[in-house]
């Protein structure tokens, strides 16, 4: 379980964010369509719906993930995004500590508890918060890149992502570091490259595409 890298990542989000100025906020993050507001409103919203997935879980109830589903999630990221800055670090620090809250409320016998996100429980929810808020801290484009993701995390989102290898395609991800990770069968398309950017390519980021070797597929949408 990813909890205390959970912890960690909101303390380096913090530390990115302590001195966010609208210019900055107001700039293109690493996805498009969407500025550094729309990502950390979507990383507070984000942390706000799983903070009542686990509440509400610990009271034995299932709720859904963002009330209005998915239009009502999109509808609050444009309606927060160009806040000014201190309004959305000051959100998102509110956010996030009702988050680490919320998670250590939660009991040896609890993290099976079921929720509605992904149809899981607390362990996988855990998980998901871990991805969230690592790869998005990325997408902001102000210092923690992909690059600075450590192969745990690498090794677990490689894994989670299983599904985006098409059908037909034996991927085979050899690292510079000298790890081997497979998936699919196929033809073999073996990539080789640093860990973290095999990754990056894999979770659909930006990377440096001359440091991967290999013929690289088209990859299926996140699961």
């Amino acid at each position: 379980m990813a909890l205390n890298d959970v912890k960690t990542a909101v303390a380096q989000l913090t530390a990115l964010l302590a001195d966010l100025d609208d210019e900055t906020a107001r700039a293109d993050s690493g996805l498009p369509g969407w500025s550094r507001g729309h990502v950390i409103t979507h990383i507070a919203n984000f942390s706000e719906a799983m903070t009542r997935q686990i509440e509400e879980a610990l009271q034995g109830r299932l709720v859904e993930f963002y009330d209005g589903g998915r239009p009502a999630r999109t509808a609050a990221i444009e309606a927060g995004a160009d806040r000014p800055a201190t309004e959305l670090t000051s959100h998102l620090l509110s956010a996030t500590t009702a988050l680490l809250t919320a998670w250590d409320k939660v009991g040896t016998d609890d993290w099976s508890r079921p929720i509605t996100h992904r149809e899981g429980d607390l362990t996988a929810a855990v998980d998901t918060t871990w991805r969230e808020l690592t790869i998005h801290t990325s997408d902001l484009g102000l210092g923690r890149t992909p690059a600075t993701w450590p192969p745990a995390f690498c090794l677990h989102l490689l894994d989670f992502l299983r599904p985006r290898t098409p059908d037909g395609v034996h991927l085979i991800l050899r690292s510079d570091e000298g790890t081997t990770w497979e998936n699919g069968t196929g033809e073999d398309h073996v990539l080789t490259g640093p860990l973290t950017t095999l990754t990056a390519w894999y979770a659909g980021r930006t990377t440096p595409v001359a440091s991967i070797t290999g013929p690289v597929p088209d990859l299926l949408p996140w699961p």
